[in-house]
């Protein structure tokens, strides 16, 4: 057993010294250089050479010149002014109605004024109802029209921006306007006018 034990530790020793001839015979060894060592002979494009140009769109200016977003809102306008009309005479129909019936006088029996005061009451709440069901549809109308109108900008930004001289574009106007400072040299509405008004036109031809 004592032998076993002798013999056990002496090839312990040897492959210590094995493992530690090795470690110090490869550190002399030369150290290839990677290709993240060498240096290259090509600079890297620093991302911020070309300084991130910035340029901005006027909405309020795309809105008051673009004609496809006047048709558009011209046309929500006409649809809220013939809700509101609608509106209006039903309400004024109601009120023609209470009238006839109050020239009777007192012809009017208890249970018939009773009859038609619920009448009345069940007209407004139906006229009411469908006020409030046509409003959410031009709500919902609206915003689909902002929605395309958006898409139709953005689509216009990403041909106009194709070859990426500018880094960001952002949008200006009013309730919106958080850029303190504007570079005129830097304003592309017109172009944006130029080029949604050119698109337009080739659309309704």
């Amino acid at each position: 057993m004592k032998q076993f034990s002798l013999i056990f530790h002496i090839l312990l020793l040897a492959a210590v010294g094995l493992l530690y001839y090795f470690h110090f015979a490869a550190d002399k060894k030369p150290v290839a250089k990677t290709a993240a060592m060498q240096p290259s002979l090509t600079p890297t494009k620093d991302s911020c050479a070309n300084g991130h140009l910035v340029a901005y769109v006027e909405l309020d200016s795309l809105y008051d010149n673009v004609g496809y977003i006047k048709q558009k809102q011209k046309e929500l306008e006409a649809e809220q002014e013939r809700l509101a009309r609608q509106y209006q005479n039903d309400y004024q129909q109601l009120e023609n109605e209470k009238n006839n019936f109050l020239k009777k006088g007192n012809a009017i029996t208890q249970q018939e004024a009773e009859d038609f005061q619920a009448k009345l009451y069940q007209k407004q709440q139906d006229i009411e109802n469908k006020k409030q069901n046509e409003a959410q549809e031009m709500a919902s109308r609206r915003a689909k029209t902002m929605e395309e109108i958006q898409t139709n900008l953005r689509n216009f930004l990403n041909e106009y921006n194709a070859d990426k001289r500018f880094g960001y574009i952002f949008a200006t106007g009013t309730g919106l306007d958080y850029i303190l400072y504007k570079d005129s040299a830097h304003n592309i509405t017109p172009d944006v006018i130029a080029g949604l008004n050119k698109a337009f036109l080739q659309k309704s031809k």
